[in-house]
């Protein structure tokens, strides 16, 4: 089945030096764009970053940093990737908890302002694990009746997700060919960053979701705490995150100020 598109969309996976989204950085991107009228094209790199690939990390995805050595960083890439993810919804397999926030810190580690607003996220290992609870390489053997050639190679894995995401649209029919019932099927929760630190209540009031502060709204515990802020700031949480606790603590000074 081919998907129903208002848009274009970018299936996207990232190979990384570890899995933590904060400090570890991108070894290998790329991202298979497909547009409303079914034409798809790629961008796929490997990526220097700046930084040692740890052995186990190598023992996975097979790369190691003289595979890297000469390759551009990501900062020489951003602008290009920026370009060709513009007016893209995104989609991936484990996307939303780790592939997007990897991208996220990334840009903001190299000051550009990629707006991750407004776009639809569709993440097939969502839709997957709700339906069949299983891992990629069984996902694509289960609904595409084929052997993941080249696991953990980013373009092998980012065309596997594509795959399978047409092959669950045609298996699952209460599933809508329709990439914002998609992202609603996808999404855990109502995230405001992509870590779930921060999420909307049933209001849509931003609130925290941890710590001694969990379930309170994020103007009021800044308000009430301002040490709270400067304490999240210089701990060790995702850049993103970070840039949402000062777009809510900027609004609610302008507020003040008003």
């Amino acid at each position: 089945m081919n998907l129903n598109l208002k848009r274009p969309i970018a299936f996207i996976d990232l190979e990384t030096t570890g899995i933590n989204v904060s400090t570890d950085r991108i070894v290998e991107l790329s991202v298979l764009k497909i547009s409303p009228n079914g034409k798809e094209e790629w961008m796929s790199t490997r990526v220097n970053p700046e930084m040692a690939i740890p052995p186990k990390s190598t023992a996975i995805h097979g790369i190691k940093d003289e595979d890297v050595a000469k390759s551009p960083t990501f900062k020489e890439v951003a602008k290009n990737l920026v370009a060709f993810l513009e007016g893209c919804d995104l989609a991936g397999y484990n996307a939303i908890k780790f592939d997007i926030p990897v991208l996220a810190e990334e840009f903001l580690r190299v000051n550009i302002d990629f707006s991750f607003v407004k776009r639809k996220y569709v993440d097939v290992q969502v839709i997957f694990h709700k339906k069949e609870q299983r891992t990629l390489t069984a996902a694509y053997l289960f609904y595409c009746k084929k052997e993941l050639e080249d696991a953990h190679s980013s373009k092998a894995d980012t065309a596997a997700t594509f795959e399978i995401l047409k092959s669950q649209l045609d298996r699952y029919k209460d599933l809508e060919n329709d990439v914002e019932k998609l992202a609603i099927f996808s999404s855990f929760n109502n995230n405001v960053d992509f870590a779930g630190r921060i999420i909307l209540d049933e209001n849509g009031v931003e609130v925290f979701n941890f710590g001694k502060h969990k379930g309170k709204p994020v103007e009021v515990v800044f308000s009430q705490e301002p040490a709270y802020y400067s304490w999240m700031m210089n701990g060790e949480f995702p850049l993103y995150t970070k840039k949402i606790l000062t777009e809510i603590k900027l609004r609610s000074f302008g507020k003040n100020q008003g």
